[in-house]
Order: structure tokens, then sequence, then C-alpha cells
């Protein structure tokens, strides 16, 4: 499996999904060549784009609502010659009449301050025994998330991911935003 590079993806002022932790966020979903996979809030597209690639017999579908993003989306759609990605121009909540059920897995990157209503509204279009991979930075949505997916029965494992980096040519460490990578399996 090869996976794309961050700096491969075309990008502007949009939160992406950092390498290390796209690989790790999109292991942790366990999707095969055909399966069909939903990201909600796709922002640059970096984990939908790399899950199209991956998924290169099944679809997925994105939702974002940034025009800024979107742009992004549909370059890097373009640059990586994509054909199986669905973009959904919207608010998670709003575009969910659109989005049909079945998904193999799904990935929440962003919730516009909507954690709890995506997981359950959401997660009613995850097939049983899938996984519903979410990344976070704050403490207050993961909190948040972990209640609502214990009171949906979900079995829930969570990670602190720190990475550090070395900046340009030097060995000076330059670390990223710690984060909470939760993976959680419908009953």
């Amino acid at each position: 499996m090869i996976y794309i590079k961050d700096n491969e993806f075309i990008r502007g002022n949009c939160p992406m999904t950092k390498e290390e932790i796209r690989i790790l966020s999109i292991s942790k979903m366990e999707v095969e060549e055909n399966s069909r996979v939903l990201d909600i809030g796709a922002g640059t597209g970096s984990i939908s784009i790399q899950l199209a690639k991956i998924c290169s017999r099944g679809n997925v579908v994105s939702i974002e609502k940034d025009e800024e993003a979107l742009r992004l989306i549909e370059l890097n759609r373009k640059k990586f010659d994509i054909h199986n990605l669905t973009v959904v121009k919207g608010e998670a909540l709003k575009a969910e009449g659109n989005i049909d059920s079945g998904f193999d897995a799904i990935f929440v990157g962003g919730s516009g301050g909507n954690i709890e209503d995506i997981i359950k509204r959401y997660g009613l279009k995850l097939k049983s025994k899938s996984n519903m991979v979410l990344n976070f930075i704050t403490l207050d949505n993961l909190y948040k998330a972990l209640n609502v997916l214990r009171n949906m029965n979900c079995k829930v494992e969570c990670i602190q991911v720190s990475i550090n980096k070395t900046r340009d040519d030097s060995y000076m460490m330059t670390a990223n935003n710690s984060i909470f990578v939760v993976k959680a399996v419908k009953p």
C-alpha cells in the first residue's frame, strides 16, 4: 500500500490531517479495496483522496462545508486522478438526508461543534461490526464523543499520538498538535 506524503497534496489555509495521523487513522478503519467509506469534515481531502486510492474498487463520500476546502478537494482529486470520490457540499447534519446507509467505515475529522449529533446520526449509516474513526485535538470533543459512543454500546479504543519531526535540514525537533485517535466498532 502506497501512502501519499503531505508535500504531495495541494494545500491552502484549510486544516489537513497530517501524514502520520492520516496513515494511522486509515489503518484503524480497516478498509478493503472494495470498501465504501464516508469522510465527514473532509478539509483538504487528504483522508478522502488516500482512501479513494486504497478503496480503488469501492467508493468514498466526502462531506465538507468550507468553500476553500471544497476547491482544494477538487484540485487534489484531479492531481491524483481520483474517480471513485463523491463530494457533498454542506454542513454534515444538513447534508445527512442526501447520504445513504451501508458504509464499511466512517471517518470524522471535523464536526463544526456538533460531534454528538454527528456520531448518533451517522452511526446509523455504518454497517454492523464496522469502524468509525474520529480525530480530536480538544479534550472537550473527545469526552463528548467517548460518552456518546459508550451509550451506543460501541467497542471503543482511544490513543493519543504526538508527532515530532526534524525541521528542514537541522536536527531541531518541531512538535505537531497532539491528536486523539478514537476507533469505535459498531455492535
